[in-house]
């Protein structure tokens, strides 16, 4: 989830009786708040759909300083911690994040920080615990990104293998292209590797083509995604990506509306 952080600009004004005039606006101060909301038909992640092929409506907050230093929140409806059995009474994903990001040369930027995904719910005794922690690297350019996050919680989002090893030390590597082809229509590509530390099963490739409009009151996508993860329901042995009787990895469009404020 990228998130665009916008100025926040204040005016001041002194008159004069009869010879009033405009006054400079006052410079940016050094603090930006924003924040953002959407509405999705399938919330996707890293190729997976973390709410069954069902819609979802997500928002969150951003404070950033000039500096570089920013800190975060986001949330969004979900069901597969419910449905899969590792929480009762769990719907919710909250996302906690924070970092410094400086640009070192022209149009290169580079982002370091840490991402924690609570979902908060009533564990079920004997499962891993679904909350997750990860530390991330971002360089950017241009249109182009490159990021990597790394696991450094116990296990990712509850994965341990067959015999019990955790999935300590999984990563991510993300590869995304954002590039304006005309005004206010930008075409979006994106080709990522999860690896899931001693359950090779689980580890996939995922890729997304899309295109987003901006409309003016929001931002309009439609994306085309994929895996290449296992997620056969077959009565014969469920693969590593059947969850609760559906195919999380399969290939999908997704359509999502959002405005950032």
């Amino acid at each position: 989830m990228t998130k665009t952080i916008v100025a926040l600009a204040l005016a001041t004004a002194f008159a004069v009786p009869a010879f009033a005039e405009d006054a400079a606006p006052a410079p940016a101060g050094p603090h930006t708040f924003t924040g953002n909301v959407g509405l999705v038909s399938d919330y996707v992640f890293r190729g997976i759909s973390q709410s069954q092929h069902n819609p979802a409506i997500q928002g969150g907050f951003d404070y950033a300083h000039s500096s570089g230093f920013y800190l975060g929140t986001w949330a969004s409806n979900v069901s597969w911690v419910n449905d899969t059995g590792f929480k009762k009474n769990s719907s919710l994903e909250l996302d906690l994040y924070g970092g410094y990001k400086w640009g070192f040369a022209p149009d290169t930027t580079l982002d370091l920080g840490v991402l924690t995904y609570i979902y908060p719910g009533t564990k079920v005794a004997g499962m891993p615990d679904t909350d997750s922690t990860e530390i991330y690297a971002g360089l950017s350019w241009k249109f182009l990104s490159l990021k990597y996050n790394h696991t450094v919680s116990s296990n990712l989002f509850g994965w341990v293998s067959p015999t019990g090893g955790k999935s300590k030390g999984s990563g991510y590597i993300d590869l995304s292209a954002n590039y304006e082809v005309a005004e206010g229509l930008t075409l979006n590509g994106h080709i990522g590797h999860q690896k899931i530390k001693n359950f090779s099963a689980a580890s996939y490739t995922d890729w997304k083509l899309g295109v987003t409009k901006d409309l003016g009151f929001g931002s309009l996508a439609i994306a085309y995604t994929g895996t290449s993860g296992k997620g056969s329901c077959s009565p014969t042995g469920a693969e590593a990506y059947c969850w609760n009787g559906k195919d999380v990895s399969k290939d999908r469009v997704v359509v999502s509306f959002s405005k950032t404020f």
